[in-house]
């Protein structure tokens, strides 16, 4: 029996003045989770969407179970029994489990209502076969994230499935979300799905793959077993060089302190938070899913507004009430949300580049068009952003590129404070590297950087100093060259207990 459900062979797809996929070529096989590793601009979600339908291939053939197709529409993907759980979860949270999982697919009664006591018994036949234990009336909106991933999932179940991809799906997910997603991809492993796992973390990738196919500029590189892999070989063939250091960090030297804030408080979020951070050193903010480390800096950016508490600037009390006020305070903020509240992404990439200083080109009722335009192409050069041209619209980069845009953006600014949530979410080693760079030559320039990160090595790496919060309240400080300056006290602070005691 031939085990390759799906096949795609010398795949070739272009857009103006971009190659996207060049003779790309993969095989999905019953019960294999096949890995798919590539830096941001590779071609990996071109490829998604050639195997669901959304693009037409220019050139190369699909194969589904030997039969050649040519899909129309997601909808002739779907029938051919390929599924995709994306990144950002098609979930309307207005509506319950049942109708989300049933969407498009509803059942009725011979008189004609929907027959919710049948779709609600498969929601929990479906969701048990995940380890899954939900109502099928409750709205999606009380979710957590991990259980609105499962629903997504169940959908594919539902659909009968036969190919099931998963995008990046951890990357929004606590570590104990993630371990439970991995017993469901397992899981649908012994019921003979082929899974194709979209991931950047290489550590996911050697703990749930069997085989693993890497991309650079469009095209395949290797596919291979995973137990033939190493961290090192698949960053070689991912970047065409060796990473020797992942976490470049150089020695600081801090100075003064930038920012103070005392006892913040923001009912039901967090409560009586106090840190100093100092010019010339990065900050880590550590802590699990939902601990409070970003409701405390949209606070301090004046995104949300406080119930009580103190922010001081170089020693002066600021009161800041919007977030103009932290930008003329000389702060900078980079959201972990870079779609929804980084970038405009309609709008070109040197016009996204110039959102927060386009003052600086004003004169009278003009713009200095040609201040923007040599602006971007200097930001594009230093930050090495793929782009056609600066005139291309973001929402046709990356995601890596589309992060740069939006750093970018806030280096324009010249701040003193830059504030990096969750920087480097869901993209590439290359593209991290860099990111590491930028807050490296900030540092060094005497500025004040945090970063907020869900990713212990990336803390660990970076930081002079870690503070550790959970459930919206600060359980302790590390400092770089402490004993307790390790993963294990770090979680062990996240998970409620003392830095450094048993």
């Amino acid at each position: 029996m031939n085990d390759v459900i799906v096949e795609l062979k010398d795949i070739k797809k272009f857009f103006p003045g971009v190659t996207a996929l060049k003779n790309m070529s993969i095989q999905l096989k019953r019960g294999e989770i096949h890995g798919l590793i590539g830096e941001n601009g590779a071609g990996k979600s071109t490829l998604i969407k050639v195997l669901t339908g959304v693009y037409k291939p220019d050139a190369g053939s699909i194969f589904v179970n030997g039969e050649e197709k040519r899909f129309q529409n997601p909808n002739e993907a779907r029938a051919a029994g390929i599924a995709c759980v994306y990144q950002e979860l098609n979930i309307v949270t207005e509506l319950s489990v049942t109708d989300n999982m049933f969407m498009g697919n509803y059942v009725k009664k011979k008189s004609g209502f929907l027959d919710y006591s049948y779709m609600d018994q498969k929601v929990k036949e479906i969701m048990s076969g995940m380890n899954q234990t939900v109502n099928p009336s409750t709205l999606c909106a009380e979710l957590g994230m991990g259980l609105r991933q499962m629903i997504e999932i169940g959908k594919a179940i539902l659909l009968e499935a036969r190919v099931l991809i998963l995008d990046e799906p951890t990357s929004s997910l606590g570590e104990k979300e993630v371990q439970e997603l991995f017993r469901t991809v397992k899981l649908l492993k012994k019921k003979g799905i082929a899974i194709l796992f979209v991931s950047h973390k290489l550590e996911e990738l050697f703990e749930l793959c069997d085989v693993v196919t890497v991309m650079r500029d469009a095209e395949h590189i290797i596919t291979a077993p995973m137990q033939e892999m190493t961290k090192d070989k698949l960053i070689m063939h991912m970047v065409g060089r060796t990473m020797s250091n992942m976490y470049p960090k150089k020695e600081s030297n801090p100075g003064e302190t930038a920012l103070e804030v005392r006892n913040l408080t923001r009912y039901g979020s967090f409560e009586n938070v106090s840190f100093t951070a100092r010019h010339g050193e990065i900050l880590g903010f550590s802590g699990l899913v939902g601990a409070g480390r970003t409701e405390v800096f949209r606070c301090v950016f004046g995104v949300d507004p406080l119930d009580a508490g103190e922010i001081f600037i170089n020693g002066k009390k600021i009161d800041i009430r919007d977030t103009r006020d932290a930008i003329a305070a000389g702060m900078a903020y980079v959201s972990e949300d870079r779609k929804g509240q980084g970038l405009v992404l309609e709008e070109s990439v040197s016009r996204n580049l110039s959102l927060v200083n386009l003052k600086k080109f004003v004169k009278g009722f003009l713009i200095n068009d040609k201040g923007v335009l040599k602006q971007a192409e200097d930001t594009v050069d230093t930050l090495k952003i793929k782009t056609p041209s600066v005139e291309s619209q973001v929402i046709n980069l990356s995601g890596g590129n589309q992060q740069k845009v939006v750093i970018g953006k806030w280096l324009n600014t010249d701040s003193a404070i830059y504030i990096f949530d969750e920087p480097t979410r869901g993209i590439d080693v290359g593209a991290k590297l860099e990111v590491y760079h930028v807050m490296n030559r900030l540092a060094s320039e005497g500025k004040c950087v945090i970063m907020i990160s869900s990713e212990l090595p990336e803390i660990l790496g970076m930081c002079d100093r870690v503070i550790v919060m959970r459930t919206g309240k600060i359980m302790g400080e590390i400092g770089r060259k402490e004993t307790y300056f390790n993963q294990e006290d770090i979680m062990k602070a996240a998970w409620g207990g003392s830095i450094g005691n048993e």
